[in-house]
Order: C-alpha cells, then structure tokens, then sequence
C-alpha cells in the first residue's frame, strides 16, 4: 500500500540561516516570514542545528551558531508522513528539516503540513480503500464491501469468504493515510484464523 511522504507535503522554499547570522538577523527572518523557526545549514547545505523562537526568547547569545539546538532532528523525504508526526510528538517539536540522502537541506515539513493528511477528502479515501486495500492488496473486487466514509470514519460492511479476510482488511484500512477510525460491520463463510488448543483439565494424582 501506497502512504504519503513527506516529499510530497514539505515546503521546498525553505527559509534558512547559517552558523554566522547574527541574534538579530535570525529574529528578522521568523517575524518577515511568518515562521516560528529556521534549520541552520553550513558551506555545503547540511543540516547543523534548528533555532527555534523558544530558542531566541531563552538565550542570550550573539550568532545562530549559538543559539542554535543541535544535532538537529531531520527526516528524508522518502519516509511517511505517520512516521514523522510520531517523531515529532516523540521528540517535542513543531517542524523538521527534510533532508536527501547527503544530509543536504532540500525543504521543511511542520505539523500544519501533517494535518493535511486529515483533510483528505471522504471520497478519495473511500476509492483508496476499494482500490489500494480490496483491488491490489486482497485481491477481491472493488465493490466486495460496502465501504462508506463520513468526516474521515470508515464504516466497512458485507461478507468476505475468510476471516482473515476481515481482519486484513480493516487492519490495512486504518493504517490508511487521513483515515481517523474503522467501524467493522463485516461478516464471513469460513472461520480460518487458527484456534487455540482448549484448556487441559487437571486429574487428581493417586498416591
């Protein structure tokens, strides 16, 4: 299955500083451009470090070399866009320098950019669940299930042949990007999930 990436939500404008650029140039660039920070970058384009508006409120410092937050945190533009909104919750931060395969700055993904992926309108998740989910990963028709979508909640209902069928279908149905939850309603002929061996009941022991 296809998920989206951040090369294709990231800002490739990207507003940048150097080691060099001084307190007040830094302070410049996030009040004219409207951003709550820039990545530092040096001579060849690589990432150093973040300074954050955080970063200029909590220290005194003269250049970007030091006020800046290093190493600083960088996804690639091939990774997913749930991968990245869970490094960014994990590590605490509002944006992410995007960076190619020489740690070389080629744009900038924020949480803004992330929620986008929940705007994703109903219909394109619902021809994403019939083509990418029942047509290419299970196999089956497009129109095996009822899928319907209301406000990015996905309702799946009908009969498949296997239970395993079921299972993988809402699995592969919420790890789907912008869908928000997965009510199953479905049913199924065969019951092909293995069981577990019942329970051995205890005999005495005949001294």
């Amino acid at each position: 299955m296809k998920h989206l990436k951040i090369g294709d939500l990231m800002t490739d404008d990207v507003v940048s500083a150097v080691p060099a650029t001084s307190f007040k140039e830094v302070a410049k660039l996030l009040a004219e451009h409207d951003i709550s920070g820039v990545p530092v970058v040096d001579a060849d384009d690589r990432v150093v470090g973040v300074v954050s508006a955080s970063d200029l409120l909590a220290r005194d410092a003269l250049a970007a070399r030091d006020l800046m937050t290093r190493p600083a945190i960088t996804v690639h533009a091939e990774e997913t866009a749930r991968d990245a909104a869970r490094l960014m919750v994990r590590r605490g931060v509002e944006r992410l320098p995007v960076v190619d395969e020489e740690e070389r700055l080629v744009g900038i993904v924020t949480r803004r950019d992330l929620l986008r992926v929940h705007l994703r309108p109903d219909a394109e998740i619902r021809d994403r669940i019939r083509g990418d989910v029942l047509a290419d990963a299970l196999n089956l028709p497009g129109d095996a299930v009822d899928v319907h979508v209301l406000d990015s909640v996905v309702t799946l209902a009908g009969r498949v042949r296997r239970r395993s069928q079921a299972r993988t279908l809402v699995r592969l149905a919420e790890s789907l990007d912008g869908v928000v939850a997965v009510v199953d309603r479905l049913a199924f002929h065969e019951d092909d999930t293995p069981h577990p061996p019942p329970a051995r009941t205890p005999h005495p022991v005949i001294r």
